[in-house]
């Protein structure tokens, strides 16, 4: 398995990963101009896991400059168990630490029960004291 900076190239594989992986949510902004984009602003912070040349793991990840956010992160469902996810957040949060950014912040499904208790595991702990808000210039334009 080897575990490498992904980019942009590997669009395609990615998206397939992340379209087939339960509880992914997939939006417009997940488009390649928009993950370029995002890859762009966050070098050396994403990661694929290969099998020969097929990505079978991947995450994005990036920074606000204080706080680390790691998100999508996917594993082909048959080499779920076998450290692939655990190490593809190892890469991160050690990238982010060597831009000196510690803390990382990522969001689960309610309802995604298996991510909650694998991140868990890894010793990621739970919010509840905050509420997550967004908002869509695109949606309101009177704003």
């Amino acid at each position: 398995m080897i575990f490498r900076e992904m980019v942009i190239a590997d669009y395609p594989q990615v998206m397939t990963l992340w379209s087939a992986t339960e509880s992914m949510s997939l939006r417009d902004a997940d488009s390649r101009e928009n993950i370029g984009a995002y890859l762009s602003r966050n070098p050396g912070l994403s990661f694929v896991a290969c099998q020969g040349s097929k990505i079978v793991g991947a995450v994005l990840t990036g920074t606000d400059g204080r706080r680390g956010y790691l998100q999508h992160l996917a594993v082909d469902q048959t080499l779920r168990g076998q450290g692939v996810g655990k190490q593809l957040v190892r890469c991160c949060v050690s990238a982010l630490e060597q831009q000196g950014i510690a803390k990382t912040h990522l969001f689960v499904a309610n309802e995604n029960l298996c991510a909650q208790t694998f991140y868990e595991r890894l010793g990621w702990y739970p919010r509840d004291e905050v509420r997550m808000y967004s908002f869509n210039a695109s949606e309101h334009q009177n704003v």
